[in-house]
């Protein structure tokens, strides 16, 4: 293990994707007990066209994600706002939306097919130092906002009505939410790619929800999962030439499958 990190490339890898796994867990958790499980796909779709797009005009495709994804959370929560009772309208919209324009930008710069790749699925090489800056100062704000706001989320989360009259400003912090998990979707491409992001938010607080018994220790297990799954993610897929995004999704969901079967058997025998 110690002799991967003697590579440059490693190094910036493992920082991000630890980064990242401790973002997306964190914010997946919320994401999952909110019922918008779906959130992550739809943002995802928006910050490849956002990839695709940067690469189409010459721009840092990294920074076309964090543009394309974050003017999509805002316009999930205008449609959001527009069919209160039908919150999954909004997801789908901005999810095919996102698709089209990938699609549309993809066909019109066909050169550059081969480096979408590595937003797809994510690359162990990919991940520079600029990258790297950018996830760490973005990563503390994110979890500083969480920090502040977790009272206010977690009101929201269990009974927005409530939230709402107790004086929460419901609509102003669902804004900063998606927009924060928009940042995360954004950050986290580079790592484990645009098509699998939503699952590294879902399944560790999958776990989290199946095995903890609070609220706090929901969090602790779900980045837990998630930090497991990016670090021994990376190593399988640097031994064996793997792609890295599929690689961690795969042992997240193996985890999730334990989980579930060893609860399973304990329910029988019980």
């Amino acid at each position: 293990m110690m002799y991967i990190l003697s590579f440059d490339f490693m190094q910036r890898a493992f920082m991000a994707g630890i980064i990242t796994a401790l973002l997306a867990s964190v914010m997946g958790v919320f994401i999952v007990l909110r019922r918008m499980s779906m959130v992550g796909d739809s943002l995802s779709h928006a910050a490849l066209a956002g990839v695709a797009g940067g690469m189409l005009v010459g721009i840092y495709p990294f920074y076309g994600a964090l543009i394309f994804s974050g003017a999509a959370a805002v316009l999930i929560e205008i449609i959001r706002s527009a069919f209160s009772k039908y919150a999954e309208v909004a997801l789908a919209v901005v999810l095919s939306g996102g698709m089209g324009l990938a699609v549309v930008f993809i066909s019109i710069g066909k050169s550059f097919n081969a480096d979408l790749m590595s937003y797809l699925f994510g690359s162990l090489v990919a991940v520079s130092s600029q990258d790297l800056l950018l996830i760490a100062i973005l990563g503390f704000i994110i979890m500083f906002s969480m920090i502040l706001l977790y009272r206010e989320l977690f009101s929201i989360t269990f009974d927005e009505e409530a939230a709402r009259l107790s004086g929460i400003p419901v609509k102003a912090v669902n804004m900063y939410f998606t927009l924060m998990t928009a940042l995360v979707v954004a950050l986290s491409i580079r790592v484990v790619g645009a098509l699998l992001i939503s699952a590294l938010m879902v399944i560790p607080a999958a776990v989290g929800m199946q095995l903890a018994k609070s609220f706090k220790s929901t969090f602790i297990i779900a980045v837990g999962v998630a930090i497991f799954s990016v670090v021994s993610g990376l190593y399988t897929s640097f031994i064996f030439d793997l792609a890295p995004g599929g690689t961690i999704v795969l042992i997240a969901t193996a985890i999730l499958m334990i989980v579930l079967c060893v609860k399973g058997a304990v329910k029988q025998w019980m």
